[in-house]
């Protein structure tokens, strides 16, 4: 990590110099996070993968190509009523959403499975 930058500032330093839907995504579902949980701790790690904690890991956000990828850490024990999990479905532990360009994000499905994932962490109940 760049130890005069925070991990928010290098964050927004990725969504900038991704300049595209990638980043604007990646903005949206960051803003989305923190609307779901107004203490999440963000982290920057493996070279440059945004990371979200509160009592563990949440989930992070990486980018490629032709998609962002938020993968939840413990996403194959969370509830997912609405289907979001597409992504990373035959692991243990892991479950991801790949979000492509032009694909509408669910906002309120979103927000539901950072707070379940949360609770999952065991600071409170979901929701």
């Amino acid at each position: 990590m760049n130890p005069t930058k925070t991990p928010s500032q290098l964050i927004d330093a990725r969504i900038r110099e991704l300049g595209d839907w990638r980043g604007e995504t990646l903005r949206r579902l960051r803003n989305l996070i923190h609307e779901a949980d107004c203490d999440v701790v963000e982290e920057w790690k493996w070279r440059g993968v945004p990371v979200w904690y509160h009592d563990g890991m949440l989930c992070t956000g990486e980018t490629y190509q032709k998609a962002v990828k938020v993968t939840f850490a413990k996403g194959a024990s969370l509830d997912d009523p609405t289907g979001m999990f597409n992504s990373s479905l035959e692991g243990s532990t892991r479950r991801a959403i790949d979000f492509r360009e032009g694909e509408p994000i669910n906002e309120e499905a979103f927000r539901q499975l950072i707070r379940v994932a949360v609770a999952r962490n065991g600071s409170r109940p979901a929701r």
